[in-house]
């Protein structure tokens, strides 16, 4: 018999090509790592240490259609790389740390960027403005994915607003899990977004979504409500 007061959450997991699902453990998000989008964010695109922030697991969402957000009046896609990790540790070199990937899947990185300018001119964490419900749409992981190149791209509405290759990216998949596993331990059942390229952009009620990284599964989702 169970001593917990109240029913424990339900385990957020995301289907894999062939069968069978992957448990989520902790969702981590790499922030400007195509140079690009490091300039349309007005950023400096060299290469300095990558930074991150963190969205909760049940942020994962696989609905068809997902409703535009509240406190909210600009939407933003961002089309990643997520990367989903089969077992973890601290210190990983940047040599093995391929080794700890299981697979990768396409994934959108919605941001309410209003809330996230705010927070930025206040010097605030950006907690509401990733890490809302629904906010991680991501599509099936496909086991021992490339992640070193291909192309990356997100449309709206037949419109393609992103495009990039993987190969843009200014840390590499095994760069960022070896740094990422010297600040936390990095345990299996761990995802990494690893960066959007150039592109971001705002999303209406009504928006048909299909992002897509050659040799993974597409994604495509609506935004349904009212903004």
């Amino acid at each position: 018999m169970s001593d917990f007061v109240i029913s424990p959450p339900s385990v957020t997991a995301i289907p894999v090509v062939g069968g069978g699902e992957f448990p989520v453990r902790r969702i981590y998000c790499v922030g400007r790592n195509y140079a690009a989008h490091a300039r349309e964010m007005g950023a400096d695109p060299n290469r300095e240490p990558p930074f991150y922030f963190s969205k909760p697991r049940d942020a994962i969402t696989r609905h068809a259609a997902i409703p535009y957000p509240p406190a909210t009046s600009d939407l933003h896609h961002e089309v990643e790389l997520v990367l989903a990790l089969k077992s973890g540790a601290a210190d990983v070199p940047t040599q093995t740390a391929l080794d700890h990937v299981f697979g990768a899947a396409v994934g959108v990185d919605l941001t309410r960027r209003d809330i996230q300018a705010d927070a930025k001119a206040s010097g605030r964490p950006w907690d509401m403005a990733k890490g809302f419900d629904q906010s991680a749409p991501v599509g099936a992981i496909q086991a021992n994915a490339e992640t070193s190149s291909g192309r990356i791209e997100l449309a709206v509405n037949g419109e393609t607003r992103q495009s990039g290759d993987l190969a843009d990216m200014i840390w590499s998949a095994a760069e960022m899990i070896s740094h990422l596993s010297k600040l936390v331990r990095l345990e299996a059942g761990d995802v990494i977004f690893t960066g959007t390229p150039a592109g971001v952009g705002p999303l209406r009620p009504g928006d048909q979504v299909n992002a897509q990284i050659e040799h993974l599964p597409p994604l495509s989702f609506s935004i349904s409500g009212a903004a």
